[in-house]
């Protein structure tokens, strides 16, 4: 049990991969606080997270875009349970669009949830968390590979691993380690809803399609002490499908 007696926030956590991660933290002992946008999601998530072993759950109605948000989650976190430990960065938009066919307001509505998000969190981590305390980022490997008409989801992610390598240095000095995943093909709607994915212009290999729950173990890893001396790590769970792109 890893997590005994620690809190974490998962951002994203009423679904998909987000709900995984809480689920396998729960399964280890931690309390949870779910941060997302959807409350009625949030309210299910609630009850499998607690099923899962958690020994306390809170759900935050949360926009990552949006800082006061932001704020009010980590302060309704320590409020609750007194300590903050973990903070998993997943929350995510993608968007499908030509290039030529993008306008600012739709980079900025990527990047403030996808890079903003990660930042608000990781800011609020700084202020609030006591050394040994850790955050780990959910980017993606379209974060060094990509494919058409993801440009601002692709940039975003890119960002976020130049995020996690600042983070790193700056926080070291305060007792913090800040990490990153990059998921490859996930078995979730946002994969086989991808009009890439259904025009066939990306073609997906079964075989090369992980589980939330591999995602959520690596990040398990990366948030706990068997992870002490892993700083500013760009960790790939995509089952080798890069090496290969």
């Amino acid at each position: 049990m890893r997590f005994t007696d620690k809190v974490a926030i998962v951002t994203g956590g009423a679904s998909g991969i987000g709900l995984a991660i809480a689920k396998r933290l729960a399964s280890e002992g931690a309390r949870l606080v779910l941060a997302d946008v959807d409350e009625v999601n949030l309210q299910t998530a609630m009850a499998e997270v607690t099923a899962a072993g958690a020994p306390g759950v809170w759900g935050s109605v949360c926009n990552v875009a949006v800082e006061a948000q932001v704020e009010a989650t980590v302060n309704g976190a320590l409020s609750r349970f007194g300590r903050l430990d973990v903070i998993v960065n997943n929350a995510g938009l993608m968007q499908f669009k030509a290039l030529e066919e993008l306008t600012g307001d739709d980079w900025l509505r990527i990047l403030n949830v996808d890079l903003l998000g990660t930042f608000y969190f990781t800011k609020q981590a700084f202020l609030q968390m006591k050394p040994g305390g850790c955050v780990v980022n959910v980017a993606s490997i379209h974060a060094v590979e990509t494919e058409p008409l993801v440009a601002p989801y692709a940039a975003a992610k890119a960002a976020i691993l130049s995020l996690t390598r600042s983070s790193a240095l700056e926080g070291k000095p305060k007792g913090l380690r800040i990490n990153a995943i990059l998921p490859g093909a996930i078995n979730t709607p946002m994969l086989w809803n991808n009009p890439n994915v259904k025009s066939g212009v990306e073609q997906i290999d079964r075989a090369d399609v992980g589980q939330p729950a591999d995602v959520a173990a690596t990040i398990a890893y990366l948030a706990s002490d068997d992870a002490a001396f892993v700083q500013g790590a760009e960790v790939r769970v995509d089952g080798g499908r890069l090496d290969r792109l």
